[in-house]
């Protein structure tokens, strides 16, 4: 997929098993005749402003692109991260994290709405398996599948003997990431899971699956250069066992060039988004920035 003139970055220049799936949501019939893509470009051109989750530190020049497109102003709510837990992680999984070394654990989550297809998961968990590291996979049952454990290869989980998890329902992922075993992260980077990935400590991997994600990968991997992304076949996105356990032993061997040159820039940009007043800053100055709104709505404005 080609970029318009003026935008700030190559790196977010799509592959084909990316740009088919966009392209197929933006032109498909959405609302009287209407494709997607022309309610958003409604959107765009009626508003009196548009919002996003994000601050200019990680996201400016594609704020800023946006401002001078659509000449519209565009508000920064900034990046709203979580809490720090204050409580522990559930007593069961505190167990098993607990039996290993520090920053040792790779922890794998995709998602609480995507579903892999069956042949997709048994890659990605023997991909997991073939690290060597212990690992916890938080994933839905595939497509064709009561439970995760059906779709696991024949003698999967007999042969991991506690040193892997596979669990299809829900965990508490913000205590996970915070927990001082898990020393890697593999996120599809929906739009919260990509913040907690930057004011963690984990290392990280990115496996994205559709539409948004792709983009929040490609900030992560390419513009911030704090994680790298599994490799996948050009056409359709295939990704195999091996692609999976190159990308985390990439990140997680020690001494590695990119694994130091992650972590460094990982850490960073933590540093960026904890700074002290970062969020209170962004949600008064959103607030006050709609209050104007509501004077003077066509007022122009720039990105803040």
């Amino acid at each position: 997929m080609r970029l318009l003139p003026g935008f700030p970055s190559s790196s977010l220049q799509l592959h084909t098993y990316e740009a088919r799936p966009i392209m197929e949501i933006m032109t498909r019939d959405y609302l009287h005749e209407m494709t997607f893509y022309d309610v958003l470009m409604a959107s765009m051109r009626d508003c009196d402003a548009i919002s996003f989750r994000t601050c200019s530190e990680v996201e400016g020049p594609y704020c800023d692109y946006l401002n001078t497109q659509h000449g519209k102003r565009v508000l920064l709510a900034g990046p709203s991260l979580p809490d720090p837990p204050t409580s522990k992680v559930e007593e069961k999984w505190e167990k098993w994290l607990g039996g290993f070394e520090k920053g040792s654990v790779v922890y794998c989550a995709l998602g609480s709405e995507w579903v892999l297809k069956k042949e997709e998961l048994q890659e990605l968990v023997l991909g997991l398996d073939s690290t060597g590291l212990p690992f916890l996979a938080a994933l839905k049952p595939p497509f064709g599948c009561e439970t995760v454990e059906e779709a696991l290869p024949e003698g999967f989980k007999e042969r991991l003997e506690g040193r892997g998890v596979v669990h299809g329902g829900w965990v508490q992922q913000t205590f996970i990431l915070g927990h001082p075993s898990v020393g890697c992260f593999i996120t599809h980077c929906g739009g919260s899971s990509t913040w907690e990935s930057l004011m963690n400590d984990c290392q990280v991997v990115v496996l994205p699956q559709i539409a948004d994600q792709f983009f929040n990968a490609k900030l992560l991997s390419r513009d911030l250069k704090v994680a790298v992304e599994v490799e996948r076949r050009e056409e359709d996105g295939w990704y195999t066992k091996k692609d999976v356990c190159k990308a985390v032993n990439l990140v997680m061997e020690v001494n590695s060039k990119i694994g130091n040159e992650v972590r460094a820039n990982h850490s960073r940009w933590k540093d960026v988004l904890l700074s002290p007043a970062l969020e209170s800053s962004y949600l008064d100055s959103f607030v006050q920035k709609l209050f104007d709104i509501t004077k003077n709505p066509r007022h122009p404005y720039t990105t803040t």
